[in-house]
This record gives C-alpha cells, structure tokens and sequence, in this order.
C-alpha cells in the first residue's frame, strides 16, 4: 500500500487478492449491507484497489441482477483485477466457507436436533426468526415503498400469495411488467430505486481509478460473451445431464437442480425476496422440509458468513439426509452432495452475469437506468416477505395448528426480539444468540 493517497498503491498479485478474498469469505457476516460494507471499506478506503466511483458504478449493476449482489459485486471486483480467473476464485471464496459451515451445521442439527440442548436452543431462536423476518419487509419497504403506487403492488402481492396462493415467480413477472409499463408513462413513480446513488468522496489515487485506461480484457467482444455463454451452459448442462441420466427426471437430485436453477434467477431484492419461493417448493410441493426445519435453517443461515440465500445449502441437505437419497447407509454424504448441487446450481447463474455482462457495463461509468421493473419487484417483494413473517409467527405461535394452545412465552420471545431489532437497533446475530440462550435456559428449568 502506498504511503501517500496521491500515489497509486503497489499492483496487487493474484496471491495477495486471494489471501484478501478467502479471509473475506470468513468474516463477510451482516448480510448484503455488511458485506459490501466491509469491501468498501476495504478495498475503497483502506487498500485503494478501485475508486469510490467505479466501486458503487459495479454495485448498481449487481443491484439490478438476479442473485447475490454482494457476491456478485466480490465477482466484477476480482475479475477487474485478475481477469476471468479473478472473478472465478473470488467468488468461489465468498460462498465456500459458508457452504463448509452450513454443512457442518445442518448435520449437527439433523442429527442431534432432537436433544435437549439442542431443542431448547432452537424453541429460542424460532421466534427470533418470525421477528427477524418482519424487520426485512420493514427495511425493504422502508427504502422501496417511496409512494402510493408502489404501495399498491406491495399489497396486491400480499394478497396474491396470501389469499390467491399465486406462485411466486408469476407475481416478480406481473410486477415486472407493471413497472416496465409504468416506466414509460409515469418514470417519476418508478425511477426511484435500484442505484446506491453517486461518489461522492474520493480516498486518493487507486489502482482502478476513474480515469485508468481499460485493460483488454473489459472491452466487449462478441467471441468472448459466446465462449462464456457456451462454458456456462455446459457447466449446468452436464451436471444435470448426469443426475438425469442416472437417475431420472423426478428424482430428487434432479428436481432441486432444476427448481434451485429458477431460484438463481428469482432473487431480485435479496435472499429474502426468494424465500417465499424456496418454501413454496420445497415445503409445500417437494416436501422436501417441514416449515419448522425451514425457519431453523433461516436461523443458522444468518448465523453463517456469506449469502443469506446460502440456506439453500441447508434445503439440500436436510432433503438429502431425511429422505436418505443414497441409502440409510450414506445420509451424510447425500446431504452433503445436495448442499453441494444446490449451491453449484444457484451460484451459477451469477458469475454468468459478471463475466459475460461486464465489459458491457465497463463501457459507461454513467448510473444504469433501466430500474423501473426492479423497483415494482422490490414492492413486490415487500408483500411476498410480509406474508413469509405472518406464516413463521403463525407456526410459531400455535405449533400446532390454530386447535392447539397459544404458545405465550414464544410470543414474548417475539415481542422481546421486534424490540431489539426495530426499537434499541441491535443486529441478526445479536437477537439470535440471545433468543438461543433464552431458549436454552427454558428447557435447563423444565
């Protein structure tokens, strides 16, 4: 690093960034906020990897994309740097530890959930989730629902999934239409998402600068985009075709390919506008989870460094290892294949976007302004999330159904976790590990 902000720092080694980058996917907790908090604090002030400008030019684009945009973001700063292989290793290293951890993690809760210990810890956490849960549609609202249109599409999506059990890929694409159509006629109620906004600050010369010459590799080449286009397809033609092969369409193996394949191009506004989709498949159509398990799973994805939407991995290997795939012999590898598949399949499609979609956005350094369908999805989302938090305080409150008995000191767990979250601002991980031990102590006191 240099020693002064008007000298460019030292160039960077591919095995400097790489030691950056796996350190990063050990500690990126907090979520997409925390995350792309840490880079730009990182790579922005401290390093001076890349300018103030040109790192929230590449995190506008990532905003508008399907998927992860924090580890999407980690993808077009990598391969920035270090070309193809620079965005690869990159964001492999984001998701990698999580996916170890979450491995880890579901087999100690499948396999040993049933213990005391355990148990108490999660009958904590589950209603922490519920309130965790409401919070999201507040943030997400708070920032999206900017007037009386967008307020609309957040309640009809409500009512949609609600009351009409639409699915959940038909309420994004009528949302998409509707912005695209209200775009056109009324911009000023759409135009209001989407972007992070302008630089405003400089922290000195950086090795990605405003004005740095564009290196080869950015400039847009239409051989180039098809090779990417043909590697990505046959990287998610041949695992498939293998699990088709040998065991067949409906087999569960190829079924959360395929269903984890749509998920990957569903998550506009974050993990948590996916969700809903993720349950309404592998809850109530595959089965391959119940809605407790599926809340348990949120708790430890938010406990876990990397994408929130790595509970994915959780869905995988719970499905795998209940339903014994490859035998009651081999539960854990089963499990561990499918946290595996399901994390190929949903990643994917990402590092698609960036490598393939890059040089085009490195041809302007202007803000991106086709925001209108991302900002009616993301009211969209704010209903479909508002309905996900009234179904896990539902399972919560009366675990077994509104004929069993009202569960009391799970809803002051819920009370006391809305607090901390909306009132006194404390974090995911705080909440968790304090309902966790509130838990734990109920069930030492029984």
């Amino acid at each position: 690093m240099s020693s002064s902000p008007l000298e460019k720092p030292n160039p960077v080694s591919f095995w400097q960034a790489f030691l950056f980058w796996f350190k990063l996917g050990w500690i990126s907790f907090g979520g997409p906020a925390g995350q792309i908090a840490v880079m730009h604090t990182e790579l922005v002030e401290r390093r001076r990897w890349i300018s103030e400008k040109r790192f929230l030019h590449a995190l506008n684009y990532c905003m508008v994309l399907p998927g992860p945009e924090a580890q999407q973001l980690a993808i077009y700063i990598g391969w920035l740097m270090h070309k193809t292989k620079g965005g690869i290793v990159t964001g492999v290293l984001f998701v990698l530890p999580s996916l170890f951890i979450l491995i880890a993690l579901s087999w100690i809760y499948i396999a040993f959930g049933e213990t005391p210990i355990v148990a108490g810890m999660f009958y904590g956490i589950k209603p922490a989730v519920a309130a965790i849960v409401a919070q999201a549609a507040h943030r997400i609202g708070s920032r999206a629902l900017k007037n009386a249109y967008l307020w609309v599409i957040a309640g009809a999506s409500f009512v949609a999934i609600f009351l009409l059990d639409l699915p959940f890929p038909l309420i994004v694409l009528i949302a998409a239409l509707i912005g695209f159509v209200g775009g056109r006629y009324r911009a000023d109620k759409f135009h209001v998402g989407g972007g992070h906004g302008k630089a405003k600050q400089s922290y000195g010369a950086a090795l990605i600068d405003d004005d740095s010459p564009r290196l080869e590799h950015t400039l847009f080449s239409w051989a180039r985009l098809l090779k990417i286009l043909v590697v990505g397809v046959l990287l998610w033609l041949i695992p498939m075709g293998y699990f088709y092969a040998i065991y067949g369409w409906g087999h569960a193996f190829t079924q959360m390919g395929w269903f984890f394949t749509k998920a990957a191009f569903l998550t506009f506004g974050g993990a948590y506008a996916v969700l809903p989709y993720v349950y309404q498949g592998a809850v109530n159509y595959y089965g391959w989870l119940t809605p407790t398990q599926m809340m348990d799973g949120l708790a430890l994805g938010e406990t876990t460094p990397g994408p929130l939407i790595m509970v994915v991995a959780f869905v995988g290997f719970v499905g795998a290892y209940v339903n014994a795939l490859l035998g009651p012999e081999q539960l854990f590898v089963a499990g561990a294949l499918a946290a595996f598949l399901v994390t190929w399949f949903t990643f994917l499609p990402s590092f698609i976007f960036i490598l393939a979609g890059g040089p085009l956005v490195e041809s302007t350094h202007d803000d991106l302004k086709f925001t209108a369908p991302l900002t009616a999805i993301t009211a969209a989302v704010v209903g479909v999330i508002l309905n996900l938090a009234l179904f896990f305080a539902y399972h919560v409150l009366w675990p077994k159904g509104f004929e069993g008995d009202f569960d009391g000191i799970s809803a002051i767990i819920t009370i006391l976790a809305a607090i901390a979250l909306f009132k006194f601002k404390r974090n995911v991980m705080e909440v968790i590990f304090t309902s966790a031990a509130i838990g734990l102590i109920l069930q030492l006191l029984k």
